[in-house]
């Protein structure tokens, strides 16, 4: 199986959204967090944008035991010595920059040219190489970059030293099957690319960020960048959970990871919680609904085979079981199994006589809890409550 890296950048891309801004104690209990995980990346911040970066990043350099702890840049010399101040006390540090290399960027955000560009990515990996091993280079805005161009880019990149290659699809402008060509091209056209690791960094804006980092692994990537929750700038990253599980169940003896599955729905929990950001009700892998069966025709096969509509188990991600959430909705199977948890084994009449009753009750609110059962069961069967 090929190993992918699990480049983790909550702290620095997801940190990024309104509202999300974490203090030191917070950064460090994320980072801890993580590393315990297993990531094999904490992206810690972006060291040059404020004293609180610089000094969390440091904070979370002395503290990592077993991640590389990365820190970001722009392609200029004071951002990269600051990067590097940051991660001194890292044990495997990395620091990442690059510059951006679509025609938009080139044009409207530096007012330059392709080659005026080159050079500049160029010196900067060279700059960086002068104080970390671990150079990693972002060609920002790759997804809509002229492949050719960007070949040239990353393979000049390589030759200064650069070892990892993150290709980003910044806008989230790519369909899968293009951002997957994109890094086949690069991995058959950059001359020294064993040298190197590509990376994937996919934003969501078109509801694709895990497809198209799913389909750069599969064309030669090694590393997929990503946060908790999908979390992220705009509409979010690729999610860090559901590449995880893909890999897991879906890609099973081909490629697979380092992280510890079974901490994901904590992870999830305690980075929510500490960013103040929900996590919609129907995400997938972390959401409440992620393992939530309402419909009685999914509940009955459920009860029967968890496997008639789960692919994952709950249990795989830190959940203890399956929800059978009792609506309107709901059947005869689901009624008896949750009147059962609440110590009422109904027997055929009996189910049939509290049915009737149970739809009359679900009719008139969203969901029957465990309260609302045991009064309704306790008045059908003539148990004090």
């Amino acid at each position: 199986m090929d190993k992918i890296q699990i480049f983790d950048t909550t702290l620095r891309d997801g940190e990024q959204v309104p509202g999300c801004k974490l203090n030191m104690a917070q950064k460090l209990k994320v980072a801890k967090a993580l590393d315990d995980l297993g990531v094999d990346v904490i992206e810690a911040g972006f060291p040059i944008s404020s004293p609180g970066d610089f000094a969390a990043v440091q904070a979370i350099s002395k503290q990592t035991k077993n991640a590389v702890v990365c820190g970001l840049s722009r392609s200029v010399e004071k951002d990269i010595d600051s990067a590097a101040q940051a991660l001194q006390y890292a044990s495997r540090p990395r620091i990442h920059t690059g510059i951006g290399t679509s025609e938009t960027h080139i044009k409207y955000k530096f007012d330059s040219t392709q080659d005026a560009i080159l050079e500049r990515a160029v010196a900067a990996v060279k700059y960086a190489k002068q104080y970390v091993e671990d150079v990693e280079f972002y060609a920002e805005d790759a997804g809509r970059t002229d492949n050719e161009y960007l070949a040239r880019v990353c393979q000049a990149v390589v030759a200064a030293g650069a070892t990892v290659l993150n290709i980003p699809d910044t806008t989230g402008y790519c369909l899968p099957h293009e951002y997957g060509e994109k890094i086949k091209y690069l991995y058959e056209n950059v001359e020294g690319i064993d040298k190197a690791i590509l990376s994937t960094h996919c934003h969501n804006d078109l509801g694709l960020a895990t497809a198209n980092a799913i389909a750069g692994i599969e064309n030669g990537a090694r590393q997929i960048e990503c946060t908790i929750n999908g979390i992220g700038e705009r509409a979010g990253n690729t999610a860090l959970e559901e590449v995880v599980m893909i890999i897991k169940h879906r890609l099973k003896g081909v490629y697979a990871t380092d992280v510890n599955t079974q901490m994901l729905n904590e992870m999830s929990r305690f980075v929510s919680d500490s960013m103040c950001m929900p996590v919609q009700p129907n995400k997938a892998i972390v959401g409440d609904n992620a393992f939530a069966h309402s419909s009685g025709i999914h509940q009955d096969g459920v009860i029967k085979n968890r496997e008639n509509y789960e692919i994952i188990d709950p249990r795989e991600v830190g959940i203890n079981q399956s929800s059978i959430i009792l609506t309107a909705r709901s059947g005869r199977a689901a009624l008896a199994y949750r009147a059962k948890e609440v110590g009422f084994d109904l027997f055929k009449d009996q189910l049939d006589i509290a049915y009737g009753e149970f739809i009359n009750l679900a009719d008139k609110q969203k969901e029957v809890n465990n309260d609302d059962l045991n009064v309704m069961l306790s008045k059908l069967f003539s148990v004090s409550v």
